[in-house]
């Protein structure tokens, strides 16, 4: 082997990056910053230094996929009752302690990524599965975004649409690439204050308010915001009502919001789980200051998951959990009782309405081969 081989960089070519006058390399992507020398990984896992380069060593490669109903994401407002082909790979860039999927995000280790796709194989398989959509989700798919952005290409010269489950937590440069293919975002917000962000997600939270206020404002791709309901972390009504107060004043009343429940796990076991009335109480909290659309997640309220007129509080979209009970919007978007128009991207039913439903289905790719 040449020398010239040896020192070649290993991995999928990574964007985002520029070299400093000490020798190392710096990650642009998320607001990490992450300096490399040769060798070194970001905090992420997935982006690494390799012959004087920034490549992504997961390019290709999952740790599972699945067809799920597009609720799961969760997204309620964009084409409802469809079906999403979902995968992820490893690591994120952010580390939190209350980590629902710390087994794929905070892995450090190459065997959990077992299947492999192109993304020309994922395009076709969503075809074969008619799946309406393919979500980018488990774990953040920021630290994945060539990947990402290659798969949504190919998804879209197919006619399927691309949606990014995500924390948000990205550069102002990539993040005109990334969103600028995507269709629709759920975005976790995770808290509402900075030391929230700081001491329990490692992070800042004014990155994650720009993503968010970028993707309402300067994109076409539909947006919708879920946090995470910590008991005695982020969970007071002062919290939820400031959280709410900022979303209508710079998203605007129509972003549907999630309040969801959190369950002990990863390094917050020591919590008790949140209890149904919290987050039915951040419900109410929210649409009294304003947004029209709040929605309860990982608990059973049948109120919580229903999309209701915002104008004559008629039911239009009743949900059992994942699960559409009723469905009657008429025009593609409007109340048939008083024809407000609902915020969202609906399809146009004719006759009965069909939904893919609450099942799970897990789907198998080619088998990875050593990385």
């Amino acid at each position: 082997m040449t020398a010239a081989a040896q020192d070649a960089p290993t991995g999928h070519p990574g964007r985002w990056w520029h070299a400093l006058p000490d020798g190392r390399i710096q990650c642009d992507l998320c607001p990490r910053e992450c300096r490399l020398h040769e060798g070194q990984r970001g905090l992420c896992f997935v982006r690494e230094r390799s012959g004087g380069a920034m490549v992504l060593n997961t390019y290709g490669r999952s740790s599972g996929f699945c067809v799920d109903p597009i609720e799961k994401k969760p997204l309620n407002h964009f084409h409802p009752g469809s079906s999403v082909l979902s995968f992820g790979t490893a690591g994120c860039n952010l580390a939190c302690k209350f980590c629902q999927n710390w087994d794929i995000s905070k892995s450090r280790d190459v065997d959990k990524l077992g299947q492999q796709a192109s993304p020309e194989a994922i395009a076709q398989g969503c075809l074969q599965l008619q799946a309406r959509s393919v979500a980018y989700t488990y774990n953040d798919p920021v630290i994945f975004a060539e990947y990402a952005m290659d798969v949504a290409d190919a998804c879209h010269a197919v006619g399927v649409k691309s949606v990014a489950v995500t924390a948000g937590y990205m550069q102002a440069a990539p993040r005109r690439e990334f969103y600028a293919k995507m269709d629709a975002a759920n975005v976790d917000l995770k808290g509402f204050t900075e030391a929230f962000y700081k001491e329990i997600c490692a992070g800042e939270l004014q990155p994650v308010l720009d993503t968010l206020a970028y993707i309402r404002h300067e994109t076409s791709c539909w947006l919708e915001v879920t946090t995470l309901l910590i008991p005695g972390a982020n969970d007071s009504d002062a919290e939820i009502t400031a959280l709410s107060r900022w979303m209508v004043r710079e998203l605007g009343a129509d972003v549907p919001l999630h309040f969801t429940a959190f369950h002990p796990d990863y390094k917050m076991t020591d919590r008790l789980a949140t209890p149904p009335e919290s987050v039915m109480r951040a419900r109410r909290i929210a649409m009294g200051e304003g947004l029209r659309y709040v929605y309860t997640g990982n608990v059973h309220d049948a109120e919580g998951g229903t999309t209701f007129c915002p104008r004559c509080n008629t039911a239009l979209i009743g949900r059992d959990w994942h699960h559409i009970t009723a469905y009657r919007l008429h025009h593609t978007n409007c109340c048939p009782k008083c024809d407000f128009p609902v915020a969202g991207r609906f399809d146009l039913v004719e006759g009965e309405f069909r939904q893919f439903g609450r099942r799970r289905i897990p789907v198998s790719f080619a088998p990875a081969g050593n990385p």
